[in-house]
């Protein structure tokens, strides 16, 4: 190895500029779409739905043969009722096969009035847009072909049928909004010649839709982007609204560094845009974690919901660049905030925020710096940890320098500016964290592989590019050496894969001690990233964490030691949650946590996202000038100024509104680990079954068995008797599992199937509840329903009189407003 005698100076920190005097216009939220991100009402959950604020997403028509979920009408229910834009409906997904079988366009037509039909008969049709052509350049036509002549016999018949389904939507739904061409890439002879003709014969779709799959869109986009509204031009009419209805690869999806990337270019040109679907449905495309748990992407997602006002000029270091720091930023005046989302580098960046203008900020500025990591596709993430919160001055020349140290790639970070009013804002409490890559540990008999590489964008998003994996033998083991700083409990985060089919164990051991069993959850397959969380207490200094191989292959791809300082704790800023009404904001004091007061009077709202580790009860404290009344799960409650209530939340995301007569609220102030103290719990042998369900043995059920066989017959039920000592809103938790899947011959589109259950209590109404696929029969998963239960007996009651009911481990109920 060469050495030097001179220090090798660091690299200088790359610059991203913001200029808030350059409006880009309103700030759209285009590009928080995705194609299946639905599979079913209640997947995914609204909980999860709603704080996105997603303006479309492409689904499949009712009944279609593509794939068994995802049907249009079906998850309107709830993309509407959780404030969802538009749902574009993939209308050849009809089709069993792919690519689609092509029994000619007489076959195609009948199918075609049949989807019209039946969402034109919907209350909200206008809510929908057809796609009545899947990448034609592909399918059916070939209309990529380099061969002129071939090309334009192709485009010929292409443009026939087109007119030919264009006018028979139209016929029956006069009103019916079109979107096409649709082509699986850029392409633009294609386009030039479709304008043309579709002017002519006036067959003009209301939105012009194509797809950017391959990573060299990152750079490529806004050439095509410039080149398709030139065409406009040439052809003298005016813009139509663009939805990029496909785009990003595997290795994109849940890493929110790789989707600023994305999100930025498609928001800064104002257009639309939907993730691709590579996997399975109904987890809007790796971004939501089993039904209702964010990941680092739906936090990156519910950061771009954040924005509000005009999005503003970013100039990044390198534009239009695979891989490469980018970002979108937004200035609203009335709010008097500026926010910068920015992520895709490692290394150090200096954020430069020009043209501050003295009459909404003043001279000073309070900068909140928060990370959005990676945590894996199915891997759960707590609300963003605050990195830096601090006072600066507005230098003379009208900008702010927000510097960002030790940036990771594949994370994305939040500033926020505000007015910097009197005080010193309280400095966020980072921990300790460290990092540690399995390629990098010591490797026995296991294999080190590459994965999501820009050679290979539709590889799964892997930490550092590779993983370990085939530690299928006894003495496969990974030995990780970390150096800690203090003697103390840390938190260990595990991020693997498990398709072994039922939850899988490897040993954990602390410098050759005696070996921790840890259980890993089945994952879709070994590389679609999961992540488990477990304590280890270290003392200060150096140690050998080994995994070993235990009942089953686990791949492993990176370990996080943070150092734990006692039960988590958020704090969530009322100046930047979701509002109703007409609240204002008072930044007089930036003194606390805080970055101003939301001052709320009749007929407002503050809407908070509030993540909960898992179901049960947390200590939540309304930082306020007097009292308010927080609502969670239909209960609402009174909340004196700094008084704790403990109230049980969800595994997830919660979303807690906020009202007053009149006050003004800093923080909503959030603690626990999920008690289950005072919780009313029964197992599958307390339940009474009939009409063929049954107990079932189960070593991975909580107490060794489980219901099975439960449903597909009226007479087929299990009822729990749960003796309530106060009556009034609960939160029934369920635990369950199934794995129903229907392979439909896709390659990369693994079929899962959800499951529903009617759930009665009492005399009420049943409801029906939808169950997600939990990747194997023993892996269980909680979905949790608001419930009103009386004082004393409550029967709580499971069927489903046609299909099979979910099998059941066990039921909790928490009160949502528990005893301190």
């Amino acid at each position: 190895m060469r050495t030097s005698a001179f220090p090798v100076p660091a690299p200088a920190p790359q610059r991203l500029t913001v200029d808030l005097a350059v409006s880009e216009g309103p700030v759209l939220l285009g590009a928080n779409g995705a194609l299946y991100g639905l599979s079913d009402d209640g997947v995914p959950g609204d909980a999860a739905l709603e704080p996105l604020k997603i303006t479309s997403v492409t689904q499949k028509p009712e009944g279609g043969a593509q794939h068994p979920g995802g049907d249009a009408l079906t998850v309107a229910r709830s993309f509407f009722r959780t404030g969802g834009g538009e749902i574009l409906v993939m209308m050849q997904d009809v089709h069993a096969k792919w690519p689609y079988e092509n029994l000619g366009i007489d076959d195609y037509l009948l199918k075609v009035d049949k989807i019209v039909k039946d969402i034109s008969a919907d209350p909200d049709s206008d809510r929908f847009v057809y796609i009545p052509f899947n990448e034609p350049d592909q399918i059916w036509y070939e209309l990529e072909t380099a061969d002129r002549a071939r090309y334009e016999a192709n485009r010929d018949r292409f443009f026939a049928d087109w007119r030919t389904v264009y006018r028979r939507i139209k016929a029956i739904d006069p009103d019916a909004r079109i979107a096409g061409p649709n082509e699986a890439g850029y392409h633009s002879r294609l386009l030039r010649d479709f304008l043309a003709f579709a002017r002519r014969e006036d067959v003009l779709p209301q939105v012009i839709t194509w797809h950017e799959l391959d990573s060299a869109s990152l750079r490529d986009f806004q050439a095509h982007h410039d080149d398709y509204r030139s065409l406009e031009r040439e052809a003298g009419m005016a813009p139509l609204k663009i939805n990029i209805d496909e785009y990003g690869n595997r290795r994109d999806l849940s890493v929110p560094g790789q989707l600023v990337q994305w999100v930025s270019m498609f928001e800064r040109n104002k257009v639309y845009a939907n993730t691709a679907y590579w996997d399975a449905a109904g987890n809007l495309n790796g971004h939501v974690v089993r039904s209702g748990i964010p990941n680092g992407g739906w936090w990156f997602f519910r950061w771009y919901a954040g924005l509000t006002g005009d999005t503003v000029e970013v100039s990044p270091p390198r534009a239009n660049t695979v891989d490469t720091l980018q970002g979108l930023a937004s200035l609203d005046t009335a709010r008097r905030q500026a926010q910068v989302l920015l992520g895709g580098a490692d290394g150090d960046s200096d954020v430069v925020v020009r043209n501050v203008p003295p009459s909404v900020f003043g001279d000073t500025v309070t900068a909140t710096v928060a990370e959005a990591a990676w945590s894996g596709y199915e891997g759960q993430h707590a609300t963003p940890l605050v990195l830096a919160r601090t006072r600066v001055r507005v230098a003379e020349d009208g900008s702010v320098t927000v510097p960002l140290r030790d940036m990771h790639r594949m994370s994305a970070y939040r500033i926020v500016l505000t007015p910097g009013g009197e005080g010193t804002p309280a400095a966020p409490d980072v921990p300790w964290s460290a990092r540690y890559e399995a390629q990098e540990a010591a490797v026995t008999d296991g294999e080190i592989r590459t994965q999501g590489t820009v050679e290979d964008p539709n590889g799964y998003a892997t930490s550092g590019n590779q993983d370990v994996g085939s530690l299928d033998r006894p003495t496969s083991k990974v030995d990780f050496t970390v150096t800690v700083p203090h003697d103390r409990s840390y938190d260990l985060a595990i991020l693997y894969g498990n398709r072994s089919g039922a939850p899988a164990t490897q040993r954990l051991r602390v410098d050759g001690g005696d070996p921790v069993t840890v259980t890993y959850p089945s994952t879709e397959n070994w590389t679609y990233r999961a992540k488990k969380e477990l304590q280890v207490h270290l003392s200060a200094g150096t140690h050998v964490l080994t995994l070993a191989k235990g009942t089953a292959e686990v791949t492993l791809d990176r370990i996080d030691l943070t150092a734990r300082a006692g039960e988590p704790t958020a704090s969530y800023e009322a100046t930047l949650a979701d509002i109703g009404g007409s609240p204002s904001y008072d930044y007089t004091s930036s003194a606390g946590v805080g970055t101003g007061a939301l001052v709320l009077g009749t007929g407002d709202k503050a809407v908070f996202d509030v993540y909960a580790p898992r179901d049960g009860y947390y200590t939540v404290v309304a930082q306020a000038s007097s009292e308010v009344e927080l609502a969670l799960h239909g209960e609402r409650v009174t909340a004196l100024p700094g008084r704790s209530l403990r109230l049980y939340l969800a595994a997830g995301n919660n979303r807690v509104a906020v009202r007053a007569e009149h006050a003004a609220v800093r923080s909503l102030d959030v603690s626990g680990d999920g008690s289950a103290e005072g919780t009313l719990g029964c197992p599958a042998a307390a339940a009474a079954l009939a009409g063929g369900a049954e107990l079932v043995a189960s070593p991975y059920a909580s107490t060794g068995s489980r219901i099975g066989r439960l449903g597909n017959s009226p007479s087929s039920t299990a009822e729990f008797t749960v003796e309530a000592p106060r009556p009034g809103r609960h939160l029934l938790v369920v635990h369950y599992s199934h794995d129903d899947r229907r392979d439909n011959g896709h390659a990369y589109n693994t079929d899962i199937m959800s499951r529903t259950a009617d759930v009665t209590v009492g005399d009420a109404e049943p409801v029906k509840v939808t169950f997600k696929n939990t990747w194997s029969p023993d892996d269980y998963w909680t979905v949790s329903v608001p419930v009103e239960l009386k004082e004393g007996a409550n029967k709580v009651t499971f069927g489903n009189a046609t299909a099979w009911a979910p099998r059941i481990d066990r039921i909790e109920l928490g009160r949502v407003v528990g005893l301190l």
